[in-house]
This record gives structure tokens, C-alpha cells and sequence, in this order.
């Protein structure tokens, strides 16, 4: 790249920016600019410059040229100008991209704080509850931004449903928990249970219905190491997930209905929800980098 020739060439002839901008008669500003890639300079001065450093204006441009006429030189100084704003433009996303990524972050941290260092459940639950909704909230007014590689409406359109289900979850967890706190003490186990299995199943359906036609991105989604790595992978855990997940909501059920330890129940359940897609993806994730290398 032109910004890379500049710095490259100058050094070779034993500049300083300094002293190249005087004999260009520019501010040092403008060569460190040129060599940051964050502009180019115009056809006049890229001909001197290539005097001074006695190089090729193709050299200095990484391009061959059949002739070095003005024309051709600002044709190609244009199209560079193009490419340096649509980087300073990728460079602005990726900031409040990154940004939004802190805020959401921030907030599911101090969600767990709460909720390990407030004693009253009611308060825990309300507090924590709300810095969820808040970071779902941010991730679902970001999505475009956040899932970029997206680049079909029918996509974002499962990302935002997606996000949408799991803002409802949040809702209608704290609704409930706040429910059950507030309830006679002879339905509290009771309560408990028909809640969790409904909660769970649902998400288990919904995640099995949806998870087959979620985009590669890793911000929604079955998101190891792995499946983040490789487009084909992730498409392999998904599916998978899109297979067993109605088998598993509807095992899950009546087994938490004739199994009297629940909890155990409701473990296993999702240990095979997830491991089951984590460990067939991993298997065909290692099959094709070892047959890749």
C-alpha cells in the first residue's frame, strides 16, 4: 500500500518526516498522515516525491503503469482516497461496535455483583433483572452493527426475534421469581417447579426451532470456541441442536414429572441439550482442520 512504499522508501534514503515534508514543502503532520494511511497525497506532490526518493511513481504506489501520465496518477490517487474512507469508516464502526460490546459486558457484570452481593432476593432480583433488560435492550438496537457479516433482512430478522425471545425470558423470569417470592410458603415448591419446567421447555423448543437458520455471528448463538472459528462448524452445532431439541423438551418433561429429584432431571436435560451439538460439532471441527493441514 502507498502508505507503506512511503515510509519504506523514505527510510531507505535516510529521511526523517521532517525532513521529506520540508523538501515537499508540507508539515510533518501531512507525511505522518500519508504513512497512517489516513490520506494520500495528490498527483503533483507523488511526482516530486518519487524524484526525491528516486523511485518509481509505481513503486511508490505498489501498481504498474504502462505510462505515468497526470490522468492515470489521479485516477489511481482517487480510488486509494476511496479505500483510506471506506477503512476510517470500518475503523468508526468497529469503535462503537466495540463500545456497545463494553456497555453490554459492564452490565451483565454488575448483574452478577448484585446478585452476589445483595443479601434480599426480591431486591437481587429486581436489580439484576434490570441491567439484563438493559444490555438486551443495547444488543437488540445494535444488532446491525454488532452482526455486520449479516447481509440479508430474512437474517437480521432471526437475530431480532431471537433477541426479542430472550428479552421476553428476562421479563418473564424476574415476573415469575418475583411471583414465587411473594407466595404462601405451602405452594413454593410446587410454584417452583411448573415454572422452571414451562421456562425451560420453551426455551428448549424455541432454540431448537430457530438455531437452524441463525447467521454466523458470534453474538447469538451456540458460541464455543470452535463454532466461532469455523462457518461450517457452526452450522453443524446448530443443526444438531435443531435435531434433538424437541426430543429432549419432550424426555425432559415427563421425566420432571415422574422423577422426584428435579434438579438432577432438569441437569442432565441440558447437559445433553448442549454437550450433545458441542461434542458432534468439536468431532467434525477436528476432522476438517486435521484433513485442512
Amino acid at each position: 500500500m502507498i502508505s507503506e512504499n512511503i515510509k519504506k522508501y523514505r527510510k531507505k534514503k535516510g529521511m526523517s518526516q521532517e525532513e521529506l515534508a520540508v523538501k515537499l514543502h508540507v508539515v510533518r503532520q501531512t507525511v505522518s498522515k500519508w504513512e497512517k494511511s489516513l490520506s494520500v497525497p495528490d498527483a503533483e506532490v507523488l511526482v516530486r516525491m518519487a524524484s526525491l526518493l528516486d523511485v518509481p511513481i509505481s513503486s511508490l504506489l505498489g501498481v504498474e503503469f504502462e505510462d505515468e501520465n497526470v490522468h492515470r496518477l489521479t485516477d489511481e490517487l482517487a480510488r486509494l482516497n476511496e479505500q483510506i474512507v471506506e477503512m476510517q469508516h470500518e475503523q468508526i464502526l468497529r469503535k462503537r461496535a466495540g463500545e456497545k460490546r463494553g456497555i453490554i459486558i459492564f452490565l451483565s457484570f454488575l448483574a452478577m455483583f448484585i446478585n452476589l452481593s445483595i443479601k434480599r432476593p426480591e431486591i437481587s432480583i429486581l436489580l439484576s433483572g434490570f441491567c439484563i433488560i438493559i444490555a438486551v435492550i443495547i444488543l437488540y438496537r445494535n444488532l446491525t452493527l454488532l452482526t455486520r457479516e449479516t447481509t440479508t433482512n430474512m437474517k437480521l430478522k432471526i437475530l431480532r426475534l431471537t433477541t426479542i425471545f430472550n428479552l421476553t425470558i428476562v421479563i418473564v423470569s424476574i415476573f415469575g421469581s418475583m411471583f414465587i417470592l411473594l407466595s404462601d410458603d405451602m405452594f413454593l415448591e410446587y410454584q417452583e417447579k411448573i415454572f422452571a419446567i414451562v421456562l425451560i421447555t420453551s426455551i428448549i423448543i424455541f432454540v431448537g426451532i430457530i438455531s437452524p437458520k441463525l447467521p454466523f455471528t458470534r453474538h447469538t448463538g451456540l458460541r464455543l470456541p470452535w463454532t466461532i472459528r469455523d462457518e461450517d462448524t457452526w452450522n453443524v452445532a446448530h443443526k444438531i441442536i435443531g435435531i434433538i431439541s424437541l426430543p429432549i423438551a419432550c424426555l425432559y418433561v415427563g421425566c420432571s414429572l415422574t422423577i422426584e429429584n428435579f434438579k438432577i432431571v432438569t441437569l442432565i436435560a441440558v447437559m445433553l441439550w448442549i454437550g450433545i451439538p458441542a461434542f458432534i460439532s468439536y468431532c467434525f471441527y477436528i476432522k476438517k482442520m486435521y484433513y485442512k493441514y
